[in-house]
């Protein structure tokens, strides 16, 4: 049997309707949430407010107590001294007057003089000797002498020294320095031969050209023979 339906009860006719409904509704909702105010409410009245009454705090009044000291104990009380009697006789020292009369003759002992030695330095140095050690053959003046001793000795050394030892050690082209320390004796002899230079060769060198120094007349300090300490340097230019 065959269903027949009545062509107003189909409802797929309305649903271009339908949906037409549905975007009105949709709308009129979005638009009456965007158009919704809302107000602040007027508070008339607050509630009773039960003010309590404040509890007032008794602060103590505290004192400041000082501890009080104890007196100090009392001085403890003297010795007692015993008074005994003298019954020894005591010896009074008699004193001489020692004021003399005119006619009383005084002995005067005779006074010695004593001259002390005054203390000369072994070795002095040469900037500052008096009289300067003298080198054979030197005249003149206590000036002349010392700078001629100057002289002798830089000649001497100049003369002695093997100049050509410095190129042969193979050292930096430039000036070299060595140093030679030496003293001149009481009996004008070198002693006390030292070198200091940039090489050991040289320093042998240096010791034995100021070894053959000749003999001196020694120096002297206040009129005393010293020993004079001497500082000579020499210098090689290497090439």
């Amino acid at each position: 049997m065959e269903t027949k339906k009545s062509p107003k009860a189909n409802l797929e006719n309305y649903s271009k309707l339908f949906v037409q409904l549905g975007l009105v509704l949709a709308l009129l909702i979005v638009y009456v949430g965007i158009e919704y105010k809302t107000f602040e409410r007027d508070i008339d009245e607050l509630g009773i407010l039960n003010m309590g009454e404040e509890e007032v705090e008794d602060i103590p009044i505290t004192e400041r107590i000082e501890q009080i000291k104890p007196p100090p104990p009392p001085p403890p009380a003297p010795e007692v001294i015993e008074v005994v009697e003298d019954e020894e006789e005591v010896e009074e020292t008699m004193l001489e007057s020692t004021e003399t009369d005119e006619n009383e003759v005084v002995e005067v002992e005779e006074i010695v003089e004593v001259v002390e030695a005054e203390e000369v330095a072994e070795d002095v140095p040469f900037a500052i000797i008096e009289d300067a050690p003298i080198f054979p053959g030197c005249k003149g003046s206590k000036a002349e002498l010392k700078k001629c001793l100057q002289k002798s000795i830089e000649k001497h050394v100049g003369r002695k020294f093997n100049t050509s030892l410095a190129g042969d050690l193979g050292l930096d082209p430039g000036k070299k320095k060595v140093y030679v320390v030496f003293k001149i004796d009481k009996s004008g002899n070198i002693v006390d031969v030292r070198a200091r230079g940039p090489h050991a060769r040289l320093e042998k060198e240096g010791i034995s050209v100021v070894n053959s120094l000749p003999k001196m007349i020694p120096g002297k300090q206040r009129g005393r023979p010293v020993g004079v300490k001497y500082t000579l340097p020499i210098t090689l230019l290497v090439e």
